[in-house]
């Protein structure tokens, strides 16, 4: 028999993946403004990299919101894990934490329909992107608590926020080391090795010289935008990186260069110039 602590922490479960699941449901009619290249993002990927992602579900408004930002969410790249891969045999190569799920694997085609950046940390040594990975890949498996229904429903009401105060509401939860959200995650394994995210700076003066002091912050707080304007992250574009000559680009008000033309199947459409 279910004791009346087992009962409430039953429904409270039935609550949350019922929230949970509502929240993580994809709105009707998303159409990125600019759609990743799944396989430039291939070529140009390295371990460690932050994939921040626009997303589309109702959950992805909210933290659009409260962070002021395009992104709604992190995956961290580690590269093959294992010999996990998917039914079609595509290798799962990001680590996220996504709600009612927890901390997965994933393909990077689940993303190639959304905008993504590419957020890269600088001089990571090969040995700490190693260790930044392996941080994450072993939480493979914690889980999200959906008991916690008022930390649920903050993302059901987004009500009007401070902006002071919009951090902290994304940071509201349990606590629990292993409920983690997907921004915490990769903030922890990149704390792992002591890399900086946005760190505190106190300005410390001395006899000798000022100097700054970092403190970091507590992971719970980060969003995937910090990862975007944090100074210590690049922003890696896979169509620059793979070489980009404008010259080279086809318009559908100019004329298709000869050279062009003859490479053009005879059934095919070609471009003419505009009247």
């Amino acid at each position: 028999m279910l004791g009346t602590v087992g009962v409430m922490n039953w429904m409270f479960a039935g609550v949350g993946r019922f929230l949970a699941h509502y929240l993580e449901k994809p709105e009707e009619g998303y159409e990125p403004f600019t759609p990743s290249d799944a396989d430039a993002l291939r070529a140009v990927l390295k371990p460690g990299d932050v994939l921040l992602v626009e997303g589309n579900n109702h959950i992805s408004g909210v933290i659009k919101y409260l962070t002021q930002s395009t992104w709604s969410h992190a995956a961290l790249y580690v590269g093959p894990i294992g010999d996990r891969v998917t039914d079609d045999g595509e290798p799962l190569v990001l680590v996220e934490a996504n709600l009612g799920q927890g901390v997965i694997a994933a393909p990077l085609s689940k993303y190639a329909r959304y905008h993504t950046r590419i957020c890269r940390p600088t001089n990571l040594t090969e040995e700490d992107a190693a260790r930044v990975c392996a941080y994450a890949a072993e939480r493979i498996g914690f889980d999200y608590d959906v008991k916690n229904i008022i930390d649920l429903l903050r993302y059901l009401f987004p009500l009007p926020v401070p902006q002071r105060w919009r951090r902290r509401m994304i940071a509201l939860g349990s606590g629990h080391p292993t409920r983690i959200i997907c921004s915490a995650l990769i903030a922890q394994a990149f704390e792992n090795v002591r890399y900086p995210i946005l760190p505190k700076v106190t300005h410390v003066d001395s006899e000798a010289a000022r100097r700054e002091i970092l403190e970091i912050r507590h992971s719970s707080l980060f969003a995937p935008r910090d990862f975007d304007i944090s100074p210590y992250f690049a922003v890696v574009k896979p169509t620059l990186v793979k070489g980009f000559d404008y010259k080279a680009m086809a318009w559908t008000d100019l004329p298709v260069a000869p050279a062009e033309v003859a490479l053009v199947p005879e059934n095919a459409e070609t471009l003419t110039p505009a009247a």
